[in-house]
């Protein structure tokens, strides 16, 4: 594991959301030293990455052959929506040492506007093989709902995974988060959630794990995003983990890719060190030459740094 410098525009998380715009030589600058072309293009995974068309096919061709080929209950449902469905893999016979397993629960990305779970079940066979059941929930997506509305429909769903895991072998004491792209940005916000507030215990999330993510919405909302994400000034603040760390009672697993965007890149950077200021518990795996969309494939290659320490986290190992 490694853990990359702050760059010298974002030493602290109060430096990292620098919201004040300047004029300098490149013209205005609306963010740090980006203008706005340049702001745009950094949230923009498809300017830079030529195959994604390629590997998002391979999501759901590798995901197909994962349902096809593991034990698990589709379309479980979790609420009273026609989205709010959940698919299960329980741990493979054998592979557990105790009567409950850990549970895994990942969410899918997509911008909060595309893909499902259905996209993401190649996931599953690392955790499944290990000893840990596999959970993926579907939830709405922009622009049927907003961001706000998807973070209670997942924390809903995570409730219902708390009060449901010995249903499906899975030991409610050890419920593990992971996200990738938008998925980790609501997973980052889930593990700030007052889980007391519901009812819940305070350490509801033993882990998470966050891939490729976004930990501050505000330099997001100064994107061309903002043309879909619509969220008020107090919900940029809220939906923000980064602004949140003192919910956090977990230890978190942040990666990202060389070959990603310079915002895909300073984010982490900037939520690590804003967690280890706070105390909390952070390491950062960087993987080489992985843009934006391989970087979900990481946690699948045997024997890979990320699936180590995903699995790890779960208390498990390949």
């Amino acid at each position: 594991m490694t853990t990359p410098n702050t760059p010298p525009n974002s030493s602290n998380a109060s430096n990292a959301s620098n919201l004040s715009t300047t004029a300098g030589s490149g013209g205005i600058k609306v963010y740090l030293d980006y203008t706005q072309a340049e702001l745009d293009r950094a949230y923009d995974q498809r300017a830079w990455v030529s195959n994604a068309d390629e590997i998002i096919r391979w999501y759901a061709d590798e995901s197909a052959a994962a349902r096809a080929e593991l034990k698990h209950r589709f379309d479980v449902l979790y609420g009273p929506g026609d989205s709010d469905t959940i698919d299960i893999f329980p741990a493979a016979s054998g592979t557990t040492g105790a009567a409950l397993s850990p549970v895994h629960v990942h969410l899918h990305g997509g911008s909060w506007r595309f893909l499902s779970k259905n996209d993401v079940s190649f996931v599953a066979p690392t955790f499944v093989n290990s000893g840990a059941a596999f959970v993926s929930p579907n939830f709405s997506l922009i622009p049927r709902a907003r961001i706000p509305d998807i973070v209670a429909q997942l924390r809903r769903a995570l409730a219902w995974v708390y009060a449901n895991a010995a249903s499906f072998g899975g030991d409610r004491e050890k419920i593990h988060l992971s996200g990738h792209s938008s998925g980790a940005h609501l997973a980052g916000v889930l593990l700030t959630t007052d889980w007391k507030s519901m009812g819940l215990p305070e350490n509801l999330l033993k882990s998470g794990l966050l891939m490729s993510g976004m930990y501050d919405m505000r330099p997001v909302m100064l994107s061309a995003r903002s043309d879909y994400v619509k969220l008020s000034p107090a919900e940029v603040l809220d939906m923000s983990a980064i602004l949140h760390l003192d919910h956090i009672n977990a230890p978190i697993l942040l990666a990202y890719g060389t070959a990603e965007t310079p915002e895909f890149q300073r984010q982490p950077k900037a939520f690590e060190a804003a967690l280890r200021a706070a105390g909390k518990s952070v390491e950062t795996i960087v993987v080489e030459g992985v843009n934006h969309f391989e970087m979900l494939r990481e946690p699948c290659k045997p024997g890979s740094p990320l699936a180590r320490a995903a699995l790890t986290l779960c208390g498990l190992k390949l």
